[in-house]
């Protein structure tokens, strides 16, 4: 299993995001919400934060990698 990077902005998730075609549809505060329409359409919310939490980062990718239908491991390599 490949460890997670530890120092990834929500800045630097959301655009390491966009490579699968997660757009920033809208911004409230803190929490940027991104959009795709890539294998029907899919919403996730990622905190703007320096850096995310491992916990925090671990559930987003989980949540993006289901949508994928990608392991962590396979996500982790197209995004980082």
């Amino acid at each position: 299993m490949t460890r997670l990077p530890r120092d990834v902005t929500g800045r630097d998730l959301a655009k390491a995001l966009a490579r699968l075609g997660y757009e920033t549809t809208r911004q409230t505060g803190s929490h940027m919400r991104l959009t795709t329409a890539r294998g029907g359409e899919h919403h996730v919310t990622i905190p703007a934060h320096d850096p995310l939490k491992i916990g925090t980062l671990s559930s987003i990718l989980r949540d993006v990698a289901a949508h994928h239908h990608l392991s962590r491991d396979e996500l982790l390599r197209e995004l980082f």
